[in-house]
């Protein structure tokens, strides 16, 4: 459930990232050197490092929470 819930919000950032992005390609092409600011392989590689990293991030708490005991963390709460 918590990797799940990471994913989901990193799908969420991405699609508005990707949205922002092509949306200020004008403003952004002053910025970059010998690529284009709609380059496929680019976005798709910015994509898949932050995917990568929302991944990591989130299976850190999903492995502390899957060696907890649920009967014990029902108790704490």
């Amino acid at each position: 459930m918590v990797l799940r819930e990471a994913v989901v919000l990193a799908a969420v950032g991405l699609s508005a990232g990707l949205a922002a992005a092509l949306a200020t390609t004008r403003f952004v092409a002053s910025f970059l050197y010998r690529v284009k600011p709609t380059d496929p392989t680019a976005l798709a590689l910015a994509a898949v490092i932050l995917l990568s990293a929302a991944l990591v991030a989130g299976y850190v708490p999903a492995r502390k929470a899957s060696r907890i005991d649920p009967v014990t963390a029902l108790r704490i709460d």
